[in-house]
Parts: structure tokens; sequence; C-alpha cells
């Protein structure tokens, strides 16, 4: 018989044996043995009594294979497996209200990316157990992988939303326009929302979809567009497999999180390259493979979001009458891996294999800004090539890392086909290049380290411990880059058939500060020289030489 059942019958017994004392007088001829006796039973009664409020006190024996429970300090701790009389709930059941677990982030503090991530659904799991956790009835809230997110309690349906801002403000110096050069847009101070992605993730399992608008990706603020909405499949060990409007990683520089960039700007070449098949908010079908020793990754590629809407985000033709096909494809290998050594070899190529039939026929034109975007005119162009019949890069990437000390460069080759004019006579094709060669070291602060699930390098990282606070002598991690950079959009310039779209060099010099994981504050300062190029009108007719400060605050979550 259980103590509770116990507890019970004999406390029936005593009612019954104290109703006893409240009968008539008429049985006041009870005999003294009768009398006696019921007072015997009443006493072992209160001796039995006596021993269950001893036991229904004394903790149970935990079972085995469980942890004993600890009382957590000012809460009245009841016996395990003894209920409760007293009308207070149990110590560990609340009911609305938030039941607390860990409050930390562990590892090394690095900036979340500035895009949807995408993960299995196991390694989910273990990012949402180790970081900050609150549990409100079924749900859970927390930061995995630093970002805001609602889940269920095993984590099979997941919603997280995250930021990626980055404000831009400065301006040009020692500009002036050579001869009757226009002065063109350089201005002296101004400011552009850079970036203000809103990524928003949902989960089932393995399969993630990822929509991220954009509110400031245009070179000039009060554009908004789209950076990516694609469907995802993680179930594939290290595989991940995508379809949809997305970014497909080429260039080391491209793989990176914009908001792990050493510089505010990709360099010129490798945004040139990116722009032929790939870039953002491009339609895409593919997956990319990673182990800590390599990384693989190859797209199918498609028309960018609004190519045929000739008020598109990034600038559409509405008389499409055949879309552009292309792909992209890059492998990168890890063959030094240690504490102090990291050694990064890769190749990437990008092709149009046909650029898209549109009001001038199939056409493409490579242009770009002096690595700074505010807004400005573009120096660097090629103008518009046409009869175009394909277009395609391709080249090596090296990066070696050596404590705090991180050194990266990449050269890329364009080459042009065109097809016949109308009058039957070919063209002669094109051939286009550029490179850039980086250093990055971290003064202070956990360096940036490799991350071989981009196959790229990441940013610098504040642990919890060392973020920014003056009064404990904490100032979280300061980095100091520079980058040489050439981007050559000549080819036979002197020939009829050939295109002068001008050369740009570019110096940079930069200084990036993290007070913690999700805030930096960055300052490039930009030297370039642009030879003169014949397609852009009269703002670059004998080439212009310049120098541009710009700032950026980033928030990242």
């Amino acid at each position: 018989m259980t103590i509770s059942s116990r507890f019970v019958l004999l406390s029936l017994t005593v009612l019954s044996g104290a109703s006893a004392f409240g009968v008539s007088s008429s049985h006041a001829a009870t005999s003294d043995s009768e009398v006696l006796e019921l007072r015997r039973e009443m006493a072992e009664m209160r001796r039995e009594m006596a021993i269950m409020r001893t036991e229904l006190h004394k903790p149970a024996p935990a079972p085995r294979g469980h942890a004993v429970r600890t009382q957590r300090p000012g809460v009245a701790e009841t016996p395990v497996g003894v209920p409760n009389y007293s009308g207070s709930p149990e110590s560990g059941i609340a009911f609305n209200q938030a039941q607390p677990s860990s409050y930390h982030v562990t590892g090394a503090g690095r900036p979340v990316s500035d895009r949807g991530i995408v993960s299995s659904w196991e390694d989910f799991q273990k990012a949402s157990s180790d970081t900050e956790v609150v549990r409100v009835g079924g749900m859970k809230i927390g930061f995995p992988n630093g970002r805001p997110t609602i889940q269920s309690s095993d984590g099979k349906y997941a919603f997280s939303i995250g930021l990626a801002f980055h404000e831009d403000f400065g301006g040009f110096l020692t500009d002036a326009p050579r001869g009757s050069e226009q002065k063109g847009k350089f201005n002296s101070f101004t400011s552009n929302a850079r970036r203000l992605r809103v990524p928003l993730t949902f989960r089932y399992k393995d399969w993630v979809a990822n929509v991220t608008p954009d509110f400031g990706a245009s070179n000039n603020d009060g554009v908004d567009g789209l950076y990516e909405a694609n469907l995802n499949y993680a179930g594939l060990k290290n595989t991940i497999l995508t379809v949809g409007y997305f970014q497909p990683r080429v260039t080391e520089e491209d793989s990176e999180s914009s908001n792990d960039f050493e510089m505010m700007e990709r360099p010129g070449i490798t945004d040139i390259v990116r722009s032929i098949s790939a870039g953002d908010a491009r339609f895409s079908v593919g997956a990319l493979h990673y182990e800590k020793r390599w990384w693989i990754a190859a797209y199918f590629t498609g028309q960018q979001f609004g190519a045929r809407n000739s008020t598109g985000y990034y600038g559409g033709d509405g008389n499409v009458g055949d879309s552009q096909t292309g792909g992209t494809f890059r492998a990168a290998g890890r063959p030094v891996a240690t504490k102090d050594w990291d050694l990064h070899l890769g190749v990437s190529a990008v092709a149009a294999f046909k650029p898209s039939d549109g009001t001038n026929g199939r056409t493409f034109k490579l242009s770009q800004r002096p690595e700074v975007n505010l807004g400005e005119d573009t120096l660097l162009s090629t103008g518009t090539m046409t009869n175009v019949a394909n277009i395609w890069a391709a080249g090596p990437e090296l990066g070696l890392r050596w404590k705090n000390l991180v050194l990266k460069s990449e050269y890329y080759h364009i080459g042009v086909s065109r097809s016949k004019q109308l009058g039957g006579a070919p063209m002669s094709s094109l051939n286009f290049q550029g490179w850039y060669a980086a250093a990055n070291y971290t003064l202070f602060g956990t360096p940036r380290a490799y991350n071989y699930k981009e196959g790229a390098f990441a940013a610098p990282g504040v642990k919890e411990g060392e973020e920014f606070n003056p009064a404990t002598g904490h100032w979280g991690s300061l980095e100091l880059s520079g980058r040489y950079s050439v981007a050559d959009l000549n080819s036979r310039p002197d020939s009829v058939s050939g295109v002068r779209g001008g050369q740009q060099t570019v110096w940079s010099g930069g200084l990036n500060w993290y007070p913690n994981r999700h805030f930096r504050v960055m300052l490039d300062f930009n030297h370039f020289i642009v030879s003169r190029n014949s397609n852009d009108g009269t703002v670059n007719i004998y080439g212009r030489n310049g120098n541009s400060l710009a700032a950026r605050v980033q928030a990242a979550f």
C-alpha cells in the first residue's frame, strides 16, 4: 500500500473513532474493556501517523541514471516523487512565465552572415543548444548563429529574422576634371544606405527557405529590391542544394559575407567577374559541398531579379525575348591548416552561354566604379558590346594566413566572343583582365580565421568577455587593411573592332573596429588612377586621378 493510501485510511479510522465519543448516553453502559481496547487502537494509530509524517518529509532516492535535483535559492523544495500538499506549485514548474536557460554566447564572436543562413537540421540544433534560449510553453526563443529565432521545442519548425545594415558616408577629394571633361557625380560629401537587408529564414527540419528584401542595394538611397528568394535542402552531409534567386558563390571575395569584407567594397575585377553570370538575386540551380580541407560549388544561372522589367531593380530591359543562361564553378582547397597557418588555393570560372536578347539584340556591358559606392559616376566601362555570342571569365585564387596576418590575391581573364555583323563580316573576340593583392593584420582581438564552410576568410571575432568596455580594459577587435587593385577593360583600343574601356588602378587603406560581434565601424581611403575611355560620355575623356575618404557603420544580426 502506498504512503498516500495509508494516510487516507488512517484518517478515516481516526474520524470514525472520534465519532464514538459523540454517541448518546444510552451507550454509556459499554464495558470498560471495550473502552480500553479503543484507546489502545487509537494510540497505535497515533504512532503510525507519526511514522508517516517522518516519511513524508524524507526525500525519496533519485532513480538510477537521473541527476539529483538541487534546491534553487529562495524556493522551497518538495521531495522528488512525493505529492506537495501545501497548495503551492512544485519547484521547476511555472505557468505563464518564461523559463530561462543559458544566457551566454560561446565561440570566437565573429559577425553573422549578411544572407539567410542555411544549415542542416543537426547543425541548427547544435547551434541552438549553445546559445541564449528562453522557453515559453512549447516554443523556444533564442539566438542561434547570433540571429533572433523562434522554434518549436524539437527544432523541427523555426523562423529567423536577421539584419545586414551598412550605412556609408564620405566623399571625394582633389578629383578636378581635366580639360573639357565634365565633373560628373563626385560629391565632396554624401551618404548612401549601401545595404539594408532583412533576411527571413523559414525552416522545417532540413528544408530551408530564405527571403531577403533589400532596401539599400542601389548606388543611391531610395530603391527597394530583392537580394534572395530561394529554397534549400541541407539533409545531405555538408551539402546544400539550392534553387531560386540566389548569390552563387564565385571568387574568394564574393564567397565572403559583406559583413566580413576587409575593405568597404570588393576589388574592381571581382565585381566585374561576378556581374557576368553571378551577383545578387541571380536565378540559380545548383549545389555546394564542403569539408575541412576542400570546398566546391557549381550553379546553372539565368536572369537577375527584374531583368525583364524596364524599371527593374538591376536595370532591366522590357523587350527581352530570350533570357540569359549561364553558369558558375568554384573549387578551393586548404592544403595547410594549423593553429598558426592556413593556405588557400582555388579557381573560379563564370560564363554567360548566351546573353539576353533584348532591345539591341544580344549585348553586354562591363563597368566598375573606383571601389567606393556613394552614387558616383563610373570611370571604367566597355560601353555596350553588341553581337555578343558568349562571355566568360576564369582565374586562380591564393590566400595565406599566418597568425594575425592574412594575404590574398586573385587574377581573372575575361573573354568575349562575338557573332557576325549584319553584313556578314566576322567580329573579333575581346579580352580583358584584372587582379588584386591585399594584406590584413589584426592589431588586437581575435584574428581572422579560415571559414571552411565558405572556402574563404572570416572577419575577426570579439568574444563575449572581451567586448568593448573601457571600464574593464576591453576594446573589441581592430584590424588594418591595405590593397592594390587593377582592372583593365582595354582590348585592342586602337582598332576599329576593339574596345577602349580604360584601365583602373586603386590603392586602398583602411581600419575596421569591432566593438562586439554585431557592430563594426570602417574607415577607407582610396587613391584611384583611371586612364581615358571612349564609353562614358564627357566624364573621362582624358583620364582621371582622385581620392576618396569614406566610412561605414555596420549592424549584423
